[in-house]
């Protein structure tokens, strides 16, 4: 069967830390990863292990100048896992429909910067 291209917004390619959290049953998952696009509707990322289809995720990101025009935006993205596509190294791709969004305030959590020491306490 061909591929239909089903997007409704201009994608772009943008290669920029995302911070993905989801959950499994009683589990809450949190994965650290960068984008390979983003639009208004969605996303797409890679992951070593597929989220399944339908699960709801929050993603977390800095949008940069070249999306906002306006400087760097961090914003929380509330939506779900719409397709899992295996990758040749054994690593999943997947799409996130994105439902809806909130403006965060403060720095870009997401960055190199981050403070590692909130994670090892604990």
């Amino acid at each position: 069967m061909p591929f239909t291209e089903r997007r409704r917004a201009h994608r772009f390619e943008l290669q920029s830390p995302v911070i993905i959290r989801w959950r499994d049953g009683a589990e809450v998952h949190e994965a650290l990863t960068v984008s390979e696009d983003i639009s208004s509707n969605g996303l797409y990322f890679i992951l070593p292990e597929g989220i399944k289809n339908g699960t709801p995720v929050e993603v977390e990101m800095t949008l940069p100048n070249q999306i906002t025009l306006a400087g760097p935006v961090r914003v929380r993205c509330l939506g779900h896992i719409q397709r899992c596509e295996p990758e040749e190294d054994a690593k999943t791709g997947m799409a996130a429909a994105i439902e809806r969004y909130e403006f965060l305030p403060g720095r870009d959590e997401t960055s190199s910067e981050k403070d590692s020491s909130s994670k090892s306490n604990g």
